[in-house]
Formats: structure tokens, sequence, C-alpha cells
């Protein structure tokens, strides 16, 4: 069964989360987690985001971003 649809609105503040598989890591070495930032980079800037929160364990990662809408 499908998801249901996330309403975006101007202002919105949604959380995303990733998890490693079976415990593993998320990252292999810090130029993977920079490819990680340079594609968040441009993510925010094609959508209008702005990321409010960041954090980061081994192997869990979660973001905050207020989408400010279309551009």
């Amino acid at each position: 069964m499908a998801r249901k649809l996330r309403i975006q609105y101007p202002g919105a503040i949604y959380h995303v989360m990733n998890r490693g598989d079976r415990r593993e890591a998320l990252f292999e070495d810090d130029p993977d987690r920079g490819r990680l930032l340079e594609t968040l980079t441009e993510a925010c800037e094609r959508t209008n985001a702005v990321p409010t929160a960041r954090g980061r364990r081994c192997r869990l990662k979660f973001l905050s971003f207020n989408w400010k809408g279309v551009a």
C-alpha cells in the first residue's frame, strides 16, 4: 500500500530520518559524508528548503527542514 502524499505548504517543517541496514554505518568515510552534504545543498537550493537542524550518529541521521514554498 502506498504512503499518503505529504501535505506541503509554505513554512511547513519536515523531519527526515535515515537508518543503516542491519545496524551498519550510514557512511563509509568522510568523503562519503561530504557527498551527502553536497546533495542536500543542491536539493535545498532547488526546492527552496532551509535546513533547521541536523544530527548524526554512526548508524542514524536525522534532519529537519523548513520549506519556504515554491520559488
